[in-house]
């Protein structure tokens, strides 16, 4: 398995063709077999995480999973504490409402990072901040709609880091492959993580089928007929009161043997108990 983190640019997409001819990862990640872990918006910048582990970029992708992701978000205005308070609630982006956010008003634009290749349209009037923002979920341009929601466009958006993974030690365009350690860390995180509604591994022996049955279903073959009654019913028979060949109970007082032999007789449909 191959994992890759690569610090994509302004303005590139998250995919490896286009139609279009605009600039894709193929244009700076030349490893083949590899596909993106989520999205990063073509007018957002920062890290994207390929493999070519199908199960854990399915885990990754999934907003049920909770992967943090972290955000430096350069925004028109100076955010309130009651709009950091909103988002730390959650916002109502009008399609949805988001889930709780880690929201930071920072003290300066941050040092490290690097210059876009355009820069961003300034409004003399209006100053700008930046603000560091993790989320867990991925709905689309989340961050841009969440700041807008409280009143402070997103005017830049850099992603810095996928759960433990920083994008410290890449510029744009530039791309390195998990440590082992890095990679055994993020399959330990995720792999292993059963969900609730995830499927158990199939039991390998017959005794513990019956303990891997969910409980709100129970197993067919766990409901055993009284034996002999009358008016019981095999587990898997398809109607009350009709008997496989194989279930069909021979000479059994509350039954009528249809046939010499207890087969059926064309049309009469098989037997029936003595209680129906």
């Amino acid at each position: 398995m191959r994992y890759v983190l690569v610090n994509k640019p302004f303005e590139v997409l998250t995919q490896f063709t286009d139609e279009n001819g605009r600039a894709t990862l193929k244009d700076f990640v030349p490893v083949p077999g590899v596909y993106p872990v989520g999205r990063l918006d073509y007018d957002s910048e920062g890290l994207v995480l390929l493999t070519d582990d199908k199960g854990l970029q399915h885990r990754l992708s999934e907003p049920r999973y909770k992967v943090p992701k972290t955000y430096l978000a350069q925004v028109e205005g100076v955010p309130t504490e009651e709009a950091l308070a909103q988002l730390r609630r959650g916002v109502d982006i009008k399609t949805s409402y988001t889930a709780p956010a880690e929201a930071e008003l920072l003290p300066a634009p941050p040092a490290d990072l690097w210059e876009r290749s355009k820069p961003i349209r300034f409004r003399a009037a209006i100053p700008t901040s930046w603000l560091k923002i993790t989320i867990s979920q991925g709905m689309n341009r989340q961050v841009r709609k969440m700041t807008a929601a409280v009143g402070f466009p997103t005017l830049r958006l850099v992603r810095t880091q996928i759960a433990h993974l920083p994008v410290d030690g890449l510029k744009p365009g530039q791309w390195r492959e998990l440590t082992e350690a890095e990679a055994a860390k993020l399959r330990s995180a995720y792999s292993a993580t059963k969900m609730p509604g995830e499927r158990t591994t199939a039991p390998k022996s017959a005794a513990g089928a019956a303990k891997a049955e969910p409980t709100d279903k129970p197993a067919a073959s766990s409901r055993k007929p009284a034996a002999g009654g009358a008016g019981s019913r095999p587990a898997g028979a398809g109607k009350p009161g009709r008997f496989s060949s194989a279930d069909k109970p021979k000479g059994k007082s509350g039954f009528k043997p249809t046939g010499g032999g207890g087969g059926r007789k064309p049309g009469t449909g098989g037997g029936r108990s003595s209680g129906r």
